[in-house]
């Protein structure tokens, strides 16, 4: 299978300004060659209305790493990375703090790659979420 691209943390958070990512505190931590680690504050930015870790944000979570990880395996000048499906079973509630999710790559076809997260409570590592991400490759 093809390896994430290394490329500094600084480069990838610097391309989240101005984003819904930028919005919700999601920071890359962490890459390595078929993993991406991501961090996201649970506070008012990422709460529903019961002051728990809204479901949405998770989702958010799971598609910014799954995009963010297909982006490390292509030519962004030739292709850019979509996500098309996105599903999360949410399995744990956490009222502030942070969780970390782990992407990891299941298949990086040529049309088509295919995410699976996991987030988790930083700290205890109890299971928030878990998650999958489909992503098309569209040529530019």
């Amino acid at each position: 299978m093809k390896k994430l691209k290394q490329v500094p943390l600084e480069l990838i958070n610097s391309m989240n300004k101005n984003t819904l990512m930028d919005q919700l505190g999601i920071e890359c931590i962490e890459l390595g060659e078929d993993y991406v680690i991501s961090r996201m504050p649970v506070d008012k930015r990422t709460h529903q209305p019961m002051g728990l870790l809204h479901g949405g944000a998770s989702a958010a979570l799971i598609e910014s790493i799954g995009s963010m990880g297909s982006t490390l395996l292509l030519d962004i000048t030739k292709q850019h990375p979509v996500g098309i499906e996105i599903n999360a079973n949410h399995i744990g509630g956490i009222r502030s703090g942070h969780v970390i999710a782990k992407g990891k790559i299941v298949h990086a076809g040529k049309k088509t790659h295919l995410w699976q997260v996991d987030i988790t409570e930083e700290g205890t590592n109890k299971l928030v979420c878990s998650g999958r991400l489909t992503v098309m490759i569209i040529d530019v």
